[in-house]
C-alpha cells in the first residue's frame, strides 16, 4: 500500500490547485497525462519534446476534420484529445522534476494556439464552396476571439494562484519582468528563445492594458512577496475571485473542444466558429468586468 499512496502524493504534486483545475481535467486529462509524465521521466524525455509532439498531433487533427468525413473527422478529434493529453503531461512532468522554465510556459501556450489555427483554417477551406469568403472572416474572427480568450483564462487562473499559493505557486508574470528578461537575450546567441520572449512581452502588454485595474493591484503589491501578503488579505482574494475560476476554466480546451465535436458530428462546422464569436466572447467580457470590478473596489481599500 506505501507504494501506491507514495504514488498518488506524487500524482496529487503534479497538480496545479483543486481551485483552477478543470473536473474534465481530473476525471480523465491528469490522471493519464500523469502516466505519460512517468513513462517520459524514465525514458528522459523533457517537457518541451511532450509539447513539440503535441504541436504536431493537434495540427494533423485539423487536417483530418478538413474532410466531410465522418470517419476522418473522428480520427482527428482523437488526435486532438491526445494532443491534450501531452499539454497536461508537459506541465506534470515539468512539476514533477522541477524543470520549470518560461520558455516552456511560452511554448504550452503557443502549442494550443497552433492546433486550433489549423483547425480554424481547416474548417474555412471546407466550408468555402458553400460559404464563399464570407467563412474566412468568420473563421479570422473566431481565431481572434479563441486567442483573446485564452490569454485572459490564463491570466486570470495565475491571478487567483497568485493570491491562493503565493508568488512561488503562480506563473503570473508582468511585461516589465518579461522585457528585462528579453533586454539579456542576443538574438545571435539565442534567436529562438528572443523571438518567443518578444512575443511573450507583447502578450503580457495586452493583458495589463486590457485589465488596468488588475494591472495597478500588481503594481501596489509589487514591492511585496506573494508569501509576505498578509492571510486575511489572501483568503478575502481567494473568496472573491474564486467563483469565477469556473467561468475561466469554461474558456479553456475542454468546453471549447466539446463544443468542436458536438458541430463536426452534427455536419455543422459554423456552428462551432459562431459560438466563438457569441457565447465565449460574453463570457470573456463577464469576466473581464467581475475581475476588474474587484481590483477597483480592493484599490479603494487599504491592503
Amino acid at each position: 500500500m506505501k507504494p501506491l499512496k507514495q504514488l498518488r502524493e506524487r500524482y496529487l504534486s503534479t497538480l496545479k490547485h483543486s481551485d483552477t483545475e478543470e473536473t474534465i481535467d481530473l476525471w480523465f486529462y491528469r490522471p493519464v497525462g500523469f502516466m505519460v509524465a512517468l513513462m517520459c521521466e524514465k525514458l528522459h524525455v523533457t517537457p518541451n519534446a511532450i509539447t513539440i509532439f503535441g504541436i504536431f498531433l493537434g495540427i494533423a487533427s485539423g487536417l483530418l476534420i478538413y474532410p466531410d468525413n465522418l470517419l476522418l473527422n473522428l480520427l482527428g478529434m482523437m488526435l486532438l484529445v491526445m494532443a491534450d493529453v501531452c499539454d497536461s503531461a508537459d506541465g506534470q512532468l515539468a512539476r514533477m522534476t522541477k524543470s520549470y522554465s518560461r520558455l516552456g510556459r511560452i511554448l504550452d501556450g503557443v502549442s494550443s494556439d497552433l492546433w486550433f489555427a489549423s483547425i480554424y483554417v481547416c474548417i474555412a477551406l471546407r466550408l468555402m464552396p458553400h460559404w464563399g469568403s464570407l467563412i474566412w472572416v468568420l473563421a479570422v474572427g473566431a481565431a481572434a476571439s479563441h486567442a483573446l480568450q485564452a490569454a485572459f483564462a490564463d491570466h486570470y487562473r495565475q491571478f487567483h494562484l497568485f493570491f491562493v499559493n503565493g508568488k512561488r505557486g503562480s506563473e503570473l508574470d508582468t511585461s516589465e519582468a518579461v522585457a528585462a528578461e528579453l533586454g539579456e537575450v542576443r538574438i545571435a546567441d539565442e534567436p529562438v528563445r528572443k523571438v518567443f520572449l518578444w512575443f511573450y512581452w507583447r502578450y503580457t502588454v495586452l493583458q495589463e492594458k486590457l485589465n488596468p485595474h488588475m494591472t495597478a493591484l500588481r503594481a501596489r503589491l509589487d514591492g511585496q512577496q506573494g508569501d509576505e501578503i498578509s492571510d486575511t488579505f489572501r483568503a478575502q482574494m481567494r473568496q472573491a475571485t474564486l467563483p469565477l475560476m469556473k467561468w475561466t476554466n469554461v474558456l479553456t480546451y475542454n468546453w471549447r473542444a466539446i463544443t468542436l465535436f458536438v458541430s463536426i458530428l452534427v455536419h455543422r462546422p459554423w456552428l462551432y466558429l459562431i459560438c466563438e464569436l457569441t457565447v465565449f466572447n460574453l463570457i470573456l467580457v463577464y469576466m473581464a468586468y467581475r475581475h476588474e470590478h474587484i481590483c477597483k473596489t480592493i484599490l479603494k481599500t487599504k491592503i
